[in-house]
Formats: C-alpha cells, sequence, structure tokens
C-alpha cells in the first residue's frame, strides 16, 4: 500500500532537531555547525525526503530555471522536432523571466538527471516530453510533488491532474488524407509506427477516419515499423508490390523519407506518379527535392502554452487549468 512521501517533520524527528534547522539545512546550510547539518543531511537521505519545492519558490523564486532532459538524437531519423520545439521555449521562457536549463538523457534510465536536480533544488519545474506508453516520469515526478508541464497528453492516465499541452495528430493525419482523396486518390497507404505507441495510433486513427468517411477501404494499405528511413523505405516496397496504392500518409517525415527513397529505386516521381505526405514538416522535408508536403505542428504556439502553464503552476495560489489541444496545419510541396 503507498506511503505518504516524508515531510520535514519527520526529517527533524530523525535528526533530533528542529523544523526550523531542516529548513536551514536546505535553504541555508552556512547558518549551521558542520556535525549538526551533517546529521541533518544523513536523516534527509535515510528518508529520501524532497522539499516541496513549489512553496519555497513561491516565497523565495531563487533560480527562475526549467529543467528539461535532453534524449539523444535518434539515428537513422530526419527527426529534428525538439530542436524548433527548445528554441521556441528558451524564448517564450525568457520573456517572461525564466531559463531553460538543459540535462542530458539515458535511454535506459528515463529518470536519470530529475533525482539529482531535485536534491539540489536547482530547478522551478520540469517540462516533460516523453509521455509515451510506461514512461515513469510523470507518476515519479507527481509523487514527489515536483512541478511539471508534460508536452503530450498523459495517454495511460486519463485521471492525471498535471497540466500538459499537445497537438491533435488524428486532425493532422485526416488532413493530409482528406487532401490526396481532394485530389482523386482513392488507395490511401498508410505508414506508421508499432501498435504500443500512443502517437503513432492516434496519427493513424486520422486516416482511418478520413478513409472512412468517404467509403474507401483501408484493408491491406497500412504497416507499423519503426520509425527509421530504411524501415519507412521497406514498408513502402511491400505495400506497393502488394496493394498497389497510388499515395502514401506517414506517422513522420523519417518514414517519409523512406517512401521517398524507394520511389527513386523504382524510377517512380513523387507527386507525378506517387503521392506522398509526412509529418512534423522537419526541415529535411523543405529541402529534399522535390519538397516533401507535411504535417507541421504549432511548436512556437505550443511552447506559449508550456509556459503559460508554468507560470500559472508556481503562481500565488497555483493554477492547474485544462489541457490544451492545438490543431497542426498542412504544408504542401511537389510530393503531394
Amino acid at each position: 500500500m503507498p506511503t505518504s512521501p516524508p515531510t520535514l517533520a519527520d526529517v527533524a524527528e530523525r535528526a533530533g532537531v528542529s523544523r526550523q534547522t531542516v529548513s536551514n539545512a536546505v535553504n541555508n546550510p552556512g547558518l549551521l555547525r558542520e556535525d549538526t547539518l551533517v546529521r541533518v543531511q544523513d536523516a534527509i537521505a535515510e528518508l529520501g525526503y524532497l522539499p516541496n519545492r513549489a512553496a519555497r519558490n513561491l516565497r523565495t523564486r531563487a533560480s527562475h530555471l526549467i529543467g528539461l532532459r535532453i534524449n539523444p538524437v535518434q539515428e537513422g531519423t530526419a527527426n529534428a522536432l525538439m530542436d524548433r520545439f527548445v528554441h521556441s521555449l528558451v524564448e517564450t521562457s525568457g520573456a517572461v523571466g525564466y531559463h531553460v536549463m538543459l540535462f542530458a538523457g539515458d535511454g535506459e534510465n528515463p529518470l536519470a538527471g530529475y533525482d539529482g536536480l531535485l536534491r539540489s533544488t536547482t530547478v522551478d519545474a520540469f517540462v516533460v516530453t516523453d509521455t509515451y506508453l510506461g514512461n515513469p516520469q510523470t507518476a515519479w515526478l507527481a509523487g514527489r510533488r515536483a512541478p511539471f508541464v508534460a508536452f503530450g497528453r498523459p495517454w495511460d492516465d486519463p485521471s492525471a491532474a498535471h497540466p500538459w499541452v499537445d497537438v491533435d495528430g488524428a486532425a493532422g493525419a485526416e488532413m493530409a488524407t482528406v487532401h490526396l482523396i481532394d485530389k482523386g486518390h482513392q488507395r490511401i497507404a498508410w505508414i506508421g509506427w508499432r501498435k504500443d505507441s500512443f502517437i503513432g495510433e492516434d496519427r493513424r486513427s486520422g486516416w482511418t477516419r478520413a478513409m472512412h468517411a468517404h467509403g474507401l477501404s483501408t484493408t491491406a494499405l497500412a504497416c507499423r515499423v519503426e520509425d527509421t528511413v530504411s524501415s519507412g523505405g521497406e514498408a513502402s516496397a511491400k505495400l506497393l508490390d502488394e496493394a498497389a496504392p497510388t499515395a502514401f500518409v506517414c506517422a513522420s517525415d523519417t518514414l517519409a523519407m523512406g517512401v521517398l527513397h524507394t520511389l527513386y529505386l523504382r524510377g517512380l516521381a513523387p507527386g507525378r506518379d506517387i503521392a506522398v505526405i509526412g509529418f512534423d514538416d522537419s526541415q529535411v522535408a523543405q529541402v529534399v527535392h522535390p519538397g516533401l508536403s507535411s504535417v507541421r505542428q504549432p511548436l512556437e504556439e505550443l511552447a506559449v502554452e508550456v509556459v503559460r502553464a508554468l507560470e500559472g503552476l508556481l503562481g500565488h495560489p497555483p493554477h492547474v487549468g485544462p489541457g490544451v489541444l492545438l490543431a497542426p496545419t498542412l504544408e504542401l510541396r511537389a510530393s503531394g
């Protein structure tokens, strides 16, 4: 049965000191004698105590730092989404007096870096960008009363109370599919991510919705693969051989780049012979020949909403509003 996190009073009792002494050990350690400070720090470590940083920052606003974990770039992809988001977040945060502190991610440990920053009380809050199935970050931070805003919906916990901002991926894929249908395509294939990706399945649902709304079959026209260029190439080759689609909608620009590679190998022209639309409007989509049509996420607007949620979370009194779902746009180029 879950237990409540240790409190300042618990630490004071364990160390045999007053609550004020514990507070000084956390916020003003220079005021204490060395032996007293060590005794309190030992008690903090033994109990796993984390200061109520939200309350402390409401009083002191000492750091004005927002922590953001950056993951290693995945090889074999065309995804530069985080670059755009980080730039927008830094710019928007700076305008209201905050600074973004980046810290390195560890693919094997999704919680790497968070504990150290919490214990050092370096940051006021976090922005979490990984909300995939099974990721423990949001539950871990919430359990430690650490303020955070998520870029991404709480997919596996609809009752979650933390603030979040996301982009309507289903609407984006539907928009791309309807565009192709309006251009006369009826056999439109979908290349998406593995079934355990909520984001991928959400985008796929937009393709399915558009096809069914126009009375078009989706049978044998969809593939689920890893998000790499080579996977997109292999999937598109198989679909072309077995289902003969005239167009592709992909869950990412990475997968769409694989489709373009397959078309090149077969002497087919994107847009003229086979239409292709990606997702994320990466820099690659903008410069690759002849130009890749893609669904664009409004990351600048998303950063504004994230910072607005952070201001509410760290305000006095704290305020947590409803989740915000933003609409994407479709950037059309020669491929689609």
